[in-house]
């Protein structure tokens, strides 16, 4: 009798990002959510009055939301389990050598201060909820470029901060943007002045290292008219029988004329709920450009926003999502044109396996004013086996008469031709299909400077070893 042919791949250990550390954090706030908490981080962290007051009023707000009914079920996400402020035992420094020796460790292995030295003009790293390492290239200091933690900011440039801070993503916007909102610590800020453009990228490191812990950075980004940057977060955490909450918050401002390139890789644990929330303001002649890589977490809802609110303002979005076995990411992107002559490409691979479920979610709005609006859409969905699930969920409100909108989508398998036709060359059937998906999410992996580029087709290969076939 022939042997019953295999059709999943097996998963194996992410021992790089599962490394786990002992928790030598000094403090942290009781589980759950309440006043008293609240009140506590803000006092830690000194905190002015109005942020203070927009703490407790954000967490007025999450009291008064329901959980979103519509994505993901979120039913084993406990707040009242959920340590919301952990302070490693590390005070943010400028000189990586003087990183406890257990963080820095940890860094090292994921090959942050590599990066740094080859590919980097500055990094920061977050260690559970404080920043704990921070430089830059002191050419970019002398032209007025300024990057550094939010805490930081908030003490330094308290008035900027005070003017944009969740004015893109207000608490209100959702349940996970409310809890941010009370409990965001961490996190970067960045101001590129008018003209200036940073030829080699700035990157955020964050590293969730606690058990049972939320992790709520908040990254803001203002890029002045005529300015460029590119901006990498990479993300990860070990794994934990206990549910791991990451709820940061994005904004980004794109002024006139000016191109912000914004690119994760995400590669939090399977314990994780990743419910982040990314909006980008693009003005005049702007451009915002997506990349993205989702790779890690239990459950993901991620669907970055671009909001072109300026005539000739554009968006680019690549993304690709890989879900496995007990994962369920639903991630996708939305655009709104507010302007005339708007532009946006969405393009998105998604891959499943091993009964993993990956869902497509788009929005694209086109309002009355925004005539000669312009949209392509184009995800494509790729199951690497009969147990996998893939969906595309698109939606689409135009408004004016005068926009050209398409969307394609195209959900299939790894295609018995193709794999015959590598066999007979020589190759032999699981790097076939191997190729066959690195081919398929080539057009995210060569958007990506090389280093990152390597990371995550180190990701792929990751999740496709095992048996093929």
């Amino acid at each position: 009798m022939a042997e019953k042919k295999k059709t999943y791949v097996e998963d194996i250990e992410r021992t790089l990002y599962d490394i786990k550390n002992e928790d030598h954090s000094i403090y942290k706030t009781k589980s759950g959510l309440t006043e008293d908490i609240i009140r506590d981080i803000s006092a830690r962290k000194h905190d002015p009055k109005w942020m203070l007051d927009f703490r407790l009023k954000s967490l007025e707000i999450y009291n008064s939301l329901e959980l979103p009914t519509w994505g993901p079920d979120l039913s084993e996400l406990n707040m009242d389990d959920i340590v919301t402020y952990v302070q490693p035992d590390a005070k943010m420094v400028g000189n990586w050598n003087e990183v406890p020796e257990d963080i820095k460790d940890t860094f090292d292995r994921l090959g942050i201060p590599e990066a740094e030295k080859k590919s980097l003009a500055g990094v920061g790293a977050q260690y559970d909820s404080e920043v704990v390492y921070h430089s830059m290239q002191d050419e970019l200091v002398q032209q007025g470029v300024v990057y550094t933690d939010m805490e930081s900011a908030l003490t330094q440039y308290e008035d900027i901060v005070k003017e944009y801070f969740m004015t893109l993503v207000p608490p209100k916007d959702h349940k996970f943007a409310a809890l941010h909102g009370a409990v965001w610590s961490g996190g970067s800020f960045v101001y590129v002045p008018e003209g200036v453009h940073v030829d080699v990228p700035l990157q955020s490191y964050f590293r969730l290292n606690a058990a049972g812990a939320g992790q709520f950075e908040h990254t803001l980004i203002i890029v002045e008219p005529g300015a460029s940057l590119h901006f990498i977060e990479g993300c990860s955490a070990p794994k934990y029988n206990v549910t791991n909450l990451h709820a940061g918050c994005v904004e980004l401002f794109v002024k006139e004329g000016a191109r912000l390139r914004y690119s994760t890789i995400e590669n939090w644990s399977r314990n994780m709920m990743n419910l982040n929330t990314k909006r980008a303001l693009v003005e005049k002649d702007g451009i915002i450009e997506w990349v993205s890589g989702s790779f890690g977490s239990h459950v993901s809802m991620l669907y970055p926003c671009s909001v072109l609110h300026g005539e000739n303002a554009r968006c680019e979005f690549t993304g690709v999502t890989f879900a496995s076995k007990g994962q369920n990411l639903d991630t996708g992107a939305s655009v709104i044109h507010a302007a005339p002559h708007t532009s946006a490409n969405i393009n998105t691979r998604t891959i499943s396996k091993a009964g993993g479920r990956a869902t497509y979610r788009s929005a694209v709005k086109v309002t009355k004013n925004a005539d000669h609006a312009r949209c392509s859409v184009n995800c494509e969905s790729l199951m690497l086996d009969d147990l996998s699930r893939s969906d595309t969920l698109p939606t689409m409100d135009i408004e004016g008469d005068e926009a050209d909108i398409g969307h394609e989508a195209k959900i299939g398998r790894i295609s018995d031709e193709a794999v015959f036709y590598l066999t007979s060359r020589g190759i032999d059937e699981e790097e076939a299909r191997a190729m066959i998906v690195r081919g398929f999410v080539e057009p995210i992996a060569k958007e990506l400077p090389l280093e990152y580029a390597v990371e995550m087709n180190n990701l792929v290969n990751i999740e496709l070893e095992g048996t093929m076939g």
